[in-house]
């Protein structure tokens, strides 16, 4: 089939969205101004347990409000899950459903982006899940860098190895097929991880498409950046939990290496926490040199090599990314964001965190 003889896709733009009134009216205007013929999609908000004005914000910009009450069952999965029966169950026909998160940008080309993908056979695709930059804010844009490497750098990777990107909660794309066949149940907090290893499981791998962007806006005070990273860190616990022996059993049984690369990704800890690690015991290891402790330094040797090897993914992931020099710039935030990490594990340790759907405070960017 010619490009010119290519069936165009429709889809249904999903924004699920809890109290973002202050966001909810520029993200719904720049879903509307993607370069796809516009009777081919169609923007719903998901308006969830909201008490402000965001339904009457979104509609205001010609996005289908669905209003979901339910203090029981609170959450972006149990939202999603709603949402894709609601609408599978409608009249209205389409065939594949983009997830977008509320306080997001995406490029223009992202719907003939995702067509083609799917009209390639693709069934469920992780677009290139990005943060917006906003240099000076020390927070913001060390997590910018983190998700350059996780979300762009690492999936490119295992495109090239023909293994599954895993899906990173925005930007994620389903045929309406796949929704049929694996319904989503997914309702942890890191529900978008879960449903990857679902579908991984049941032979469906996910697709990355680097060509396709979203920007999401990460809290400049990091104060408001905790619930966000308590979640992402603590929230992978349950599953390692529910499915490291089940990847690893059915890695061994199917011979399958693209389970296998799933399981190893699943269980590895943050990379920042690695090179904590690794310096950490570079520095044992020199201490236990000086005072004649220990005097063989292959070890050390060793040590200086990994350091120096993750050195090199930090600035080689970032220049494959094609990132910005605030980007760079950015490195020298990492101390600082390494105390208070540390400062935030210990909090959670000894107060505890919450599961519940909480969403992340917004900060007046002046747009």
């Amino acid at each position: 089939m010619t490009k010119k003889e290519r069936k165009k896709n429709r889809f249904a733009i999903i924004v699920p969205a809890h109290n973002e009134e202050r966001v909810i009216e520029q993200t719904v205007t720049n879903l509307f101004n993607v370069n796809y013929p516009k009777e081919l999609f169609q923007v719903f908000v998901i308006a969830d347990n909201c008490t402000d004005k965001t339904s009457i914000y979104a509609s205001k910009k010609g996005a289908v409000v669905l209003e979901r009450e339910n203090r029981k069952f609170q959450g972006k999965g149990y939202a999603l899950k709603w949402c894709f029966e609601l609408l599978l169950k409608s009249q209205k026909s389409f065939d594949a459903y983009l997830i977008i998160d509320a306080d997001t940008t995406v490029s223009d080309n992202i719907l003939e982006i995702l067509d083609f993908y799917i009209n390639d056979g693709g069934k469920v695709i992780q677009c290139a899940d990005l943060v917006k930059p906003m240099p000076g804010a020390w927070s913001s844009e060390i997590t910018r860098v983190g998700l350059y490497l996780y979300n762009y750098v690492r999936p490119l990777g295992r495109k090239m190895l023909n293994c599954s990107a895993g899906l990173r909660g925005n930007g994620m794309c389903f045929t309406a097929n796949i929704l049929e066949k694996i319904p989503w149940k997914a309702y942890s907090q890191t529900e978008d991880l879960e449903y990857g290893l679902i579908l991984l499981l049941e032979g469906i791998p996910v697709t990355f498409a680097p060509e396709a962007e979203v920007f999401a806006v990460m809290p400049a005070n990091p104060q408001n950046a905790e619930t966000q990273r308590a979640r992402w860190e603590f929230g992978r616990f349950p599953l390692v939990r529910k499915y490291s022996i089940v990847l690893l059993r059915e890695a061994i049984k199917k011979k399958s290496f693209r389970i296998f690369d799933s399981f190893v990704d699943l269980i590895t800890p943050a990379f920042v926490n690695l090179f904590l690690i690794t310096v950490a015991f570079l520095l044992m290891n020199i201490i236990l040199i000086i005072t004649n402790v220990f005097a063989e330094d292959t070890f050390l040797l060793l040590w200086i090599l990994l350091l120096a090897l993750q050195i090199f993914y930090v600035l080689g992931g970032l220049y494959l990314s094609h990132a910005d020099i605030n980007a760079y710039k950015a490195l020298l935030f990492a101390p600082k964001y390494a105390v208070w990490k540390l400062i935030l594990y210990f909090k959670l340790m000894t107060k505890g965190h919450t599961k519940a759907w909480i969403r992340t405070a917004r900060e007046n960017t002046g747009n």
